[in-house]
């Protein structure tokens, strides 16, 4: 078999029999290895094989896997290496590495690895650096050229939600509210997490009745599943069923 015989063989690999088998499965395991034999540089591979051991917690193994295919296809993958580190593994310094590295390799564009803006994620790492000036100054930016291209409206939401977390971390509690509004105001005033902070942001204004009202509607919509979450992994500054109990009867007890 010829040398482009055989890259066209591990990429009809990755199109066919690796994606049939269940992801992560040791059947897709097996297929994936015989694509990087037949293609040493083919990075999809690479990449795909690292899944595994992400999703089993095994970041020894995951690592060098990902990192080869960063090494073939920077452009491609190095995005997507600091989604990792930043959601999977928390390490918002090496996350924001790749993210700036991604920038210079496509200048004057906004990059989308996993389908989210490098801005937005580079706020969201500086948020759990806690950076609150870069935190913010990278969701403004996210939320700006969404509004300007789409609409305000088409930003997540949890853009929003960050930036009034941030600003509450501030003790800024005027500013906090003020996105925490617009989280509302975009997830047609059902989400947990938007209310339970303006609970917060009013509860230190000393304003118990209405701390009062949305800690009431934040354990609503908890319960109805209106709360930030993501798969594998606990989100940043994720709230749980115990928080808005304790906050609401502290707030009984005022």
């Amino acid at each position: 078999m010829s040398k482009e015989e055989k890259i066209t063989a591990s990429k009809e690999i990755m199109n066919g029999p690796a994606v049939h088998f269940r992801q992560g499965s040791s059947k897709t395991m097996s297929v994936i290895e015989k694509a990087i034999e037949l293609d040493p540089k083919n990075a999809e591979a690479w990449r795909e094989l690292s899944v595994a051991y992400l999703k089993r917690g095994m970041p020894t193994k995951w690592k060098p896997l990902f990192d080869k295919a960063v090494e073939l296809d920077p452009v491609e993958w190095q995005g997507w290496r600091g989604y990792l580190h930043l959601y999977f593994y928390r390490n918002y310094k090496k996350a924001i590495a790749d993210f700036d590295a991604t920038d210079e390799l496509t200048p004057n564009f906004d990059d989308t690895p996993q389908g989210q803006s490098v801005n937005y994620m580079r706020g969201l790492a500086y948020l759990g650096l806690k950076n609150y000036n870069k935190s913010k100054l990278y969701f403004e930016t996210y939320i700006k050229d969404q509004a300007n291209t789409s609409g305000e409206e088409y930003a997540d939401v949890t853009a929003f939600l960050y930036l009034g977390i941030g600003y509450y971390l501030e003790k800024d509690y005027e500013n906090a509210k003020q996105n925490l509004y617009k989280a509302l105001k975009y997830s047609n005033d059902h989400y947990a997490d938007a209310h339970y902070y303006l609970a917060k942001c009013f509860y230190k204004e000393q304003d118990f009745s209405n701390a009062l009202i949305y800690i009431k509607k934040a354990q609503n919509d908890f319960n109805l599943g209106y709360s930030h979450r993501r798969n594998y992994v606990e989100v940043l500054y994720q709230i749980y069923s115990q928080d808005i109990e304790a906050l609401k009867k502290e707030l009984e007890n005022s």
